[in-house]
């Protein structure tokens, strides 16, 4: 996980304002905000928990996947998880 560990203060810093941002979700339903409010605050997660997704993914494809060392059987397997995992994502 070498693309995790090098970026992880950035990775952080990201996760953290996705719990800020589920907070405020959170904090606008509570207090019975406005629908469009409760909506829009809903759409900005769900950008950035993409983004974050994308930033691991990419890593992970660049490290993982594309690795010159990797054996042809290696980066099947790789291709695989990824291939599942963004079937999973995408439900």
């Amino acid at each position: 996980m070498a693309h995790t560990l090098t970026g992880r203060k950035k990775l952080l810093t990201r996760i953290r304002r996705i719990q800020g941002q589920t907070a405020a979700l959170e904090r606008a339903v509570d207090q019975e905000a406005d629908c469009m409010a409760v909506l829009q605050q809903i759409a900005a997660i769900r950008g950035a928990v993409n983004g974050l997704m994308a930033e691991v993914l990419e890593g992970h494809l660049r490290e993982h996947v594309a690795a010159p060392d990797l054996s042809p059987e290696q980066r099947a397997a790789e291709s695989d998880a990824v291939a599942a995992l963004l079937k999973s994502y995408l439900r």
